[in-house]
């Protein structure tokens, strides 16, 4: 039998993904360690081959696997433990997009499971910076279906008809499978997603990869992904300081804000799955009963089920809080 250290709260070593699309906001603005043209920055992930690996602590440098494995419903909560076993379901980054993002869709997790034995991937959106002109592109602008969507394509008017949304600092989107969307240039942004790397791109800017080759497109598996129905994507909340604000809730996944001027003690009772805290601005000091750990602009922190409660010692702060409910 393996003795197993106390469960604390976990940070976990970022994974760098450079993209032909990447910028500098990831260092800049979120004091990450990393170069020119990084895109994306898995800041917990199961994902095969990119396992999320502990930063700190007494379990410093074992995996997420591994930890799923010896520390169970301890880790994610029996409800989640029992529908999951040892996959972590969710993906959590942020994105800086220099360039424009490919045009894309997700499939559902039906389609997903059937195709690729994958999750579907649905995703939250939290926009930290957005220059001037940034915007998103979400559905589309006009009534569409599966014939005159083809015509588009083939007739290389796809961008007429999709909808550009202009965004500022602090708003969130939900992207549901089946949402044409993209991430406009000039956007750093929060994502919370289901563990899948699912993406079907349909259109990417006539633009050569990082290799100096056109990416592939998915026009055939996009075509069945692809829900033609108009959606409405943007969320609309009421900041308020020291408590937590809810953002948005999917079926896999529900988001607080909590922004905070002051100490602050966070009862997890209520909440049956493991939190996970990305840190939007300032630093806070989390602490539980035996262990302490300071938070900063950029970093993300996972907090155990099992743990009921965590204080926040700061007087500026505020966090993306996910949970499974």
């Amino acid at each position: 039998m393996i003795t197993v250290s106390p469960l604390y709260p976990l940070k976990f070593i970022p994974i760098f993904k450079p993209k032909v699309w990447g910028g500098t906001k990831l260092h800049q603005l979120l004091k990450k360690n990393t170069n020119e043209n990084v895109g994306e920055s898995w800041e917990i992930s199961g994902i095969e081959d990119n396992v999320s690996e502990i930063l700190n602590g007494p379990l410093k440098k074992k995996s997420l696997n591994w930890l799923l494995e010896n520390y169970k419903e301890k880790l994610v909560g029996e409800k989640v433990y029992k529908n999951f076993g040892n996959q972590f379901p969710l993906l959590f980054k942020f994105i800086d997009a220099r360039e424009n993002l490919s045009v894309q869709v997700h499939p559902d997790d039906f389609l997903a499971k059937t195709r690729h034995n994958s999750f579907g991937k649905t995703e939250l959106w939290y926009i930290i910076d957005a220059e001037e002109d940034g915007e998103l592109i979400l559905g589309f602008n006009e009534k569409m279906d599966q014939k005159k969507y083809l015509k588009t394509l083939s007739e290389n008017r796809i961008l007429d008809v999709l909808n550009s949304e202009s965004i500022k600092n602090g708003e969130a989107f939900i992207i549901k499978p089946g949402t044409i969307h993209a991430i406009g240039a000039g956007v750093l942004l929060a994502e919370i997603q289901q563990t899948s790397d699912i993406t079907y791109r349909i259109y990417d800017w006539d633009r050569p990869d990082t290799n100096g080759k056109m990416r592939q497109l998915h026009t055939d598996l996009a075509l069945d992904a692809i829900d033609f129905k108009q959606q409405k994507s943007r969320l609309v909340y009421v900041e308020e300081k020291n408590k937590p604000v809810h953002i948005g809730t999917t079926d896999f996944f529900s988001v607080n804000k909590l922004t905070l001027s002051k100490d602050y003690v966070r009862d997890l009772e209520e909440i049956s799955s493991f939190t996970v805290y990305m840190c939007l601005e300032g630093t806070a000091i989390l602490e539980t009963d035996d262990f302490s750990e300071e938070i900063k602009k950029g970093e993300t922190i996972l907090i155990p089920a099992q743990l009921p409660e965590i204080k926040f010692t700061t007087n500026s702060a505020s966090f993306l809080e996910v949970y499974i409910p």
